[in-house]
């Protein structure tokens, strides 16, 4: 069992109170990051660590802030992507409800190193709890004096703010977040530029996760070689898991990355509910499913990757035997097809043909061609959209068609002698 880090107070009714977070050590990276680091040696620092981005593309932290600008005449933005509508992902809440001061002092760590000082925690508006959680902890921080002006004497100032969406899936993508935060429709723009050079109010801006912030604190606390003794080298530091689906002990589990995915579902999660697992998705809906023959696979980005899918949220949905893929497949797209945002023909059209076709199938109506159109369809959108959305729903769609062709020939074949 690794070391909790990261949850190690979640069972703590109390843990959401600033008092106790700071018995347990709470606010003391960022004390030491005010007492003796530059902003510069803030940014060299989490480069050293090989923080990587806890909210899906995996993208280094510190390497990231390093693109903000330097010599802007412009105010800097920090904003927390806490909109979490990835289906099968729940740790952020669970951060956010738990113990929310993990991610505040992140944040305040994060704002200083890129010079900001003003920041947003973009919360979901379905997560009623972590809105009134958050709003109370981000409370006792300027009450505790380190939010507001001259934080903790450093000369430094930070205000934060909690925007709440309005439940689109697509305002999780970071252009459509900020454009979300500045009064607009959610939908994502094309970059070139990147938010670290125009992002709101086409002010360079740094969008990153709540896990990604709340390891900060315990990096700068405990120090580079500790975090970078965790897990793979790649991919170091602690790491939440979300398992769900039918298996038998779901939950939000703390591990270093590269545990191998069958350990994961089997000895953490339980097995499988009914018989054994039939596919597990990895990473949240958008990330393809692994067959069973394949479950050995290590739960790190490079070892996803391998294996044609991705770690994403870390959002894991196990399947068992008694799943219909085919049923799967259609729920998922759509879902897609729903929260897609219309601006993109790719998306918006391909993903309501490939339900149309989908819905057909498990219907009894499939024609033998429907494979050939759906495999049609996923190259179409691939690639070719402006956001990741239609890429998700259409490397997840492919991989039941790789992997379960059968499933959806018996369907058809069904309609076929009987027909």
């Amino acid at each position: 069992m690794t070391e909790q880090v990261l949850l190690k107070n979640i069972n703590d009714p109390d843990a959401v109170k600033l008092s106790v977070y700071e018995k347990s050590g709470g606010y003391q990276g960022l004390r030491k990051v005010l007492k003796d680091f530059a902003p510069s040696e803030v940014i060299d620092t989490v480069k050293a660590s090989n923080l990587r981005g806890r909210g899906g593309a995996g993208f280094p932290t510190g390497l990231k802030w390093s693109f903000v600008p330097k010599d802007s005449d412009k105010p800097h933005y920090l904003c927390c992507n806490a909109d979490e509508g990835e289906p099968g992902t729940f740790k952020d809440r669970v951060l956010m409800e738990r113990d929310p001061h993990q991610m505040i002092e992140g944040m305040i760590i994060a704002a200083y190193a890129i010079a900001a000082k003003t920041a947003y925690v973009y919360i979901r508006g379905e997560y009623g709890l972590s809105i009134r959680t958050v709003t109370a902890a981000i409370a006792e921080a300027y009450d505790k004096g380190y939010l507001g002006r001259n934080i903790l004497g450093s000369g430094f100032s930070l205000d934060m703010y909690i925007h709440r969406g309005a439940g689109a899936y697509i305002c999780g993508e970071e252009t459509a977040l900020l454009e979300s935060i500045e009064g607009r429709r959610g939908q994502p723009k094309l970059k070139p530029p990147f938010p670290a050079v125009a992002g709101l109010y086409e002010c360079p801006t740094v969008v990153n996760n709540v896990e990604t912030f709340a390891c900060l604190p315990h990096l700068f606390r405990r120090g580079v070689g500790w975090f970078t003794s965790i897990g793979p080298l790649d991919a170091p530091g602690p790491k939440l898991f979300g398992l769900s689906g039918q298996l038998k002990r779901p939950g939000v589990y703390e591990m270093a990355m590269g545990i191998p995915l069958r350990e994961l579902v089997e000895d953490y999660g339980g097995g499988a509910l009914n018989g054994d697992f039939k596919a597990v998705i990895p990473g949240g809906v958008s990330a393809p499913m692994i067959p069973r023959d394949g479950l050995d696979v290590k739960m790190d980005f490079s070892s996803l990757a391998a294996a044609d899918s991705m770690l994403g949220s870390a959002g894991v949905i196990a399947l068992d035997d008694t799943a219909s893929i085919p049923a799967v497949a259609r729920r998922i797209t759509e879902f897609f097809s729903h929260e897609s945002c219309g601006k993109c023909a790719p998306c918006r059209e391909g993903l309501t043909w490939a339900v149309k076709i989908l819905r057909r199938i498990e219907a009894g109506g499939g024609r033998a061609e429907d494979l050939d159109q759906l495999e049609m369809l996923c190259n179409g959108i691939f690639g070719t959209t402006f956001c990741a959305l239609g890429d998700g729903a259409a490397w997840a769609l492919r991989a039941t068609l790789k992997h379960f062709r059968g499933e959806y020939e018996a369907l058809i074949g069904q309609r076929a002698a009987t027909g």
